[in-house]
């Protein structure tokens, strides 16, 4: 699970435990230690006035000749400010809090540098706003060559949110545009294992007006460490339905499947492809399909999302709905086991081959998990025995070791008791990189979904559906890690840590 990974320095290294609690929750947000003045606060963080309205009219014009706001006499002796800092708010996350969240970040900020997802998207803002601030560096303008070498980037959402902005943030790699802003998060989603994973914690607190203070003022002065990411490529028959994919999912001019594993079938003349990024899991079957139907629901009637805790009850009792507890498979073929639609081929290692992998009939749900945290902080896989791992040919679960855990879950009553940890999930195989071969036959569409975002495939009777994913090196990204000065001081033997990241100071 090829998680963070030091980016600053290699002799210094932080564990620390990934928060599931809800009073780690609390505390991560900031609502301990000592008093942020808001002034100050707001100096160290706010761009100069004339760089503000430069990315604003970059952004909304769709062009960079608005560079020309800027000064390009050198900044004009204008200071850079010590930690500027750009703010994502998706005002559809966090229950009715996103609206209130957004006016209150721009009293602490300014307002040019909090923008609404609905508004603005983060590949306008790459493009254009950091664009921007790039051209005007290259004209001589020295306030602004340090802002945008300094820029920190705060994604107040949930997991489909920070997934998304990452991806944009990622594309500056492949642009050879350094350095790649670090991010930080304020959790408004509803599982939130991104957040959990780097030490931001698991919910939107109560007391959310003194914590987004203070979580500002921890995204400005925390250590910054190196995320990696996988790389996703789905190849369908060209004429199929269209999709409506997730914003981590695009349009690919490029469709070429990895040639070391040779097609057996006979190919479509025609094929459509989409790509994509995603840093903690991907998922096929009946645990998208819950939460598909999950996200319909919530945009149909978002008076019922009023925040974490009732976005989970309806979620659990959503997927009562969805034939996940109770199976009536001869009326619905959808609800079978993936095996009768599904392959699966791996690679084990890298420069290994491809390997078939039999799926068991009774798993629902298949999942290649990334970080150590799923389903609101959970930890599937588990700890398996030695014994156990060297029978299978398993290697112990760790956040840098290059491999994706794949899972399976038969059932709702089998997932629940995952959640819960009373035991773990289907183990199916550790991998380096995957291929997903899905056929539909009676099955008229699968559900997949990258960190939270699912969307529904539709699926073919004569030709297959190919996803691949492998590791993307070009799409490496930075994380600003939320620790506590009592966090520095516990320094925990990585084997031994459960849900852990890898930080430098």
């Amino acid at each position: 699970m090829d998680s963070p990974t030091s980016g600053m320095t290699e002799t210094s290294t932080t564990r620390i435990v990934a928060r599931s609690s809800m009073m780690d929750s609390f505390r991560s947000c900031g609502l301990y230690g000592l008093r942020i003045d808001k002034e100050e606060l707001k100096r160290k963080i706010s761009m100069p006035q004339y760089l503000r309205v430069a990315i604003r009219e970059a952004i909304r014009a769709r062009d960079l000749s608005y560079a020309g706001y800027g000064d390009v006499n050198g900044g004009g002796g204008v200071q850079p400010p010590e930690a500027p800092m750009v703010v994502f708010v998706n005002s559809k996350s966090g229950g009715r809090h996103g609206p209130e969240l957004k006016h209150r970040l721009q009293e602490l900020m300014s307002e040019e540098q909090v923008f609404d997802l609905s508004s603005v998207r983060p590949h306008e803002f790459v493009e254009y706003g950091l664009g921007c601030l790039e051209k005007l560096a290259a004209l001589g303008d020295i306030c602004a060559k340090a802002t945008r070498e300094k820029l920190r980037i705060v994604v107040a959402g949930g997991d489909g949110t920070v997934g998304w902005v990452l991806g944009c943030l990622a594309e500056l790699n492949k642009q050879g545009r350094e350095p790649i802003p670090p991010t930080g998060i304020i959790p408004l989603g509803t599982g939130n294992d991104l957040s959990r994973s780097f030490g931001w914690g698991g919910s939107f607190p109560f007391a959310w007006k003194s914590a987004v203070k203070r979580s500002l003022h921890r995204a400005m002065t925390g250590p910054i460490c190196r995320l990696d990411s996988w790389h996703v490529l789905i190849s369908m028959p060209a004429g199929e339905k269209d999709i409506e994919p997730p914003y981590s999912l695009r349009p690919a001019e490029d469709c070429a499947l990895d040639p070391g594993l040779e097609l057996e079938e006979q190919q479509p003349e025609k094929v459509t492809c989409y790509e994509g990024v995603f840093y903690n899991y991907f998922s096929i079957g009946m645990d998208a399909q819950v939460a598909y139907g999950f996200h319909h629901l919530r945009n149909e009637k978002p008076y019922l999302a009023k925040g974490p805790i009732s976005n989970k009850l309806i979620y659990s009792g959503y997927s009562c709905t969805q034939g996940w507890f109770c199976t009536p498979c001869i009326s619905d073929p959808n609800l079978r086991g993936l095996k009768n639609i599904l392959k699966i081929y791996i690679k084990e290692g890298k420069g290994s081959d491809w390997k078939h992998i039999p799926i068991p009939s009774s798993v629902r749900a298949i999942v290649a998990l990334n970080l150590h945290s799923y389903g609101s902080g959970r930890h599937p896989w588990g700890k398996p025995r030695p014994g156990y791992l060297e029978e299978r040919g398993f290697v112990e679960a760790h956040s840098d070791d290059g491999l994706l855990e794949i899972f399976g879950l038969k059932h709702g009553w089998h997932a629940s008791f995952v959640m819960v940890e009373l035991i773990t999930a289907k183990h199916i195989a550790q991998a380096a990189a995957i291929r997903l071969e899905v056929r539909g036959g009676e099955w008229k569409q699968s559900y997949m979904q990258m960190d939270g975002e699912p969307w529904k495939q539709p699926l073919n009777k004569q030709f297959s559906t190919f996803v691949e994913i492998k590791r993307a090196v070009d799409w490496r990204v930075r994380m600003i890690v939320f620790i506590k000065e009592d966090d520095r001081k516990n320094i925990l033997d990585f084997p031994k840590a459960s849900k852990v990241v890898s930080v430098s100071n």
